[in-house]
């Protein structure tokens, strides 16, 4: 069986407006551009998967059956708007400040680790596209081909990443900019583990 290509999609700050910790979807304010974005990403072939840490569950601030009908909504509203998403995978834990208890939030590669084995991803031939310096080591964690987009926590991102010696393959004014680049490329290329 011939492995798919993916595009892996932040949700806060690359799909939607980054509002702190949305519990319910009326406080989810999606980029027009996304779904424009999701819908050429799918024509040329790409899976579209999301992958977002939500720690407003380990916080606190909303159990997870919020979380899943938040996420149940985004889905329906994109597929609604002809641009269904393969999958959605979200991490609930509060970041422990990398002490390894936790191989779900980004930049660890266990939400794309576990979207390949589900949906039969090639990762090295993938991509991933977020706006914060997690997004980008997690796309080198998994193999994939980061691009940073500048909405949300972007601009920021350059000079984080700068400092740790990482660059992501290519900035991107927002994700519809991003999902161009990437039919561009025709293809990912794996820049390894950090």
């Amino acid at each position: 069986m011939t492995k798919r290509r993916a595009v892996f999609l932040d949700r806060d700050g690359t799909l939607n407006e980054d509002t702190g910790y949305p519990a319910d979807f009326r406080q989810v304010h999606i980029y027009p551009e996304a779904i424009e974005a999701v819908r050429l990403l799918k024509r040329a072939g790409f899976a579209a998967v999301v992958v977002t840490h939500q720690s407003g569950v380990g916080r606190g601030y909303f159990d997870a059956s919020e979380m899943d009908a938040l996420h149940l909504r985004f889905r329906e509203e994109f597929a609604r708007l002809g641009a269904s998403l393969d999958g959605l995978y979200a991490c609930p834990h509060v970041p422990a400040a990398g002490d390894g208890r936790c191989a779900c939030a980004k930049p660890a590669p266990g939400l794309g680790l576990r979207a390949a084995r589900d949906l039969g991803l090639d990762l090295t031939a993938s991509f991933m596209v977020g706006d914060k310096p997690a997004d980008i080591l997690f796309g080198l964690n998994v193999g994939a081909t980061p691009v940073l987009v500048l909405t949300g926590y972007g601009r920021s991102a350059t000079a984080a990443l700068a400092a740790r010696g990482v660059r992501a393959a290519h900035t991107a004014a927002g994700v519809l900019e991003a999902a161009r680049w990437i039919i561009d490329q025709g293809g990912g290329r794996g820049h390894g583990p950090v």
